[in-house]
């Protein structure tokens, strides 16, 4: 309760995630707009949000962006691709509006991954073929195929579900041989799709932790493309473009971590993804 109250005072900008991930996303907004204060939230008790109907997505994810909202935050980012594919759409066209016309609160945005990446990724290709790495949600919400057709409809998009990948993160087995046979395999699987593939999204917050062994099992010619510095970038102008939102965000270098799990459990883990240490609070839903 001391954590939330705390941020109550403050007008931080909100980061959520299902769980872990999207540590890796806020890493990258803190080093790019270090001057902001944070709260990071990750619905681990409820992860993981990929395999659930897109009906129970959006109720989840909407549930924590009001409490992201509660807590004083004018911008929310779903840094979850997960999220980002099944809730995004609803939350801004459905809840923003009706939000809007309470007009005794001042307006506030809610931000994806998905449409800050699909912007610029037709600008790092040469052959006009790009590949996917994504979860099994995200692949079958094809949420990556049609947004690039929006802004590159000359591109051709390829994807691979890989179910694997994320386990293999969050149980700590990322660097170690075990990782490397699935790696090598879901790498060859979308390659084999097309020779002419010459970038690959990592389209999960969560891949980056594998990326050392990524690179070794792929061409040399492959641009691999992490979300993170993307997203950040496509922050940073946002940022510039509504000055009004931007004032609105406190300047401290504050940063909370919140969880709807053990904070213990998620605060060993989120180490790891943010790259620095974290002591994270409970909040309960």
């Amino acid at each position: 309760m001391p954590d939330i109250l705390l941020i109550t005072l403050m007008h931080p900008i909100g980061i959520f995630d299902s769980g872990y991930g999207g540590l890796t996303i806020m890493r990258e907004i803190v080093r790019a707009l270090p001057p902001y204060d944070y709260v990071y939230l990750g619905d681990n008790a409820r992860t993981p949000y990929g395999t659930r109907s897109f009906e129970t997505v959006y109720e989840y994810t909407l549930e924590c962006v009001q409490r992201l909202f509660a807590m004083g935050c004018p911008l929310v980012v779903l840094a979850c691709n997960t999220a980002s594919a099944k809730a995004l759409r609803n939350i801004q066209q459905l809840d923003l509006p009706k939000m809007a016309l309470d007009s005794t609160n001042p307006p506030v945005r809610v931000l994806g991954v998905i449409r800050p990446t699909t912007e610029v990724i037709g600008q790092y290709s040469k052959t006009g073929e790009v590949g996917i790495l994504a979860t099994k949600g995200t692949v079958v919400s094809e949420s990556y195929v049609v947004e690039i057709e929006k802004f590159f409809p000359e591109v051709r998009v390829f994807q691979e579900a890989c179910p694997m990948w994320v386990p293999l993160v969050e149980n700590g087995e990322y660097a170690r041989p075990g990782a490397d046979y699935f790696v090598k395999q879901h790498i060859e699987r979308l390659l084999a799709q097309s020779p002419q593939i010459d970038t690959i999204l990592l389209a999960c917050t969560h891949y980056p932790l594998l990326l050392p062994k990524i690179r070794q099992y792929t061409p040399a010619n492959v641009t691999i493309l992490s979300q993170g510095e993307i997203v950040a970038r496509s922050l940073t102008n946002y940022l510039e473009r509504h000055p009004d939102i931007a004032s609105r965000c406190t300047k401290a270098g504050k940063r909370r971590f919140l969880t709807t799990d053990s904070p213990d459990d998620f605060s060993r883990q989120a180490t790891v993804f943010f790259g620095e240490s974290v002591v994270a609070g409970h909040l309960a839903l």
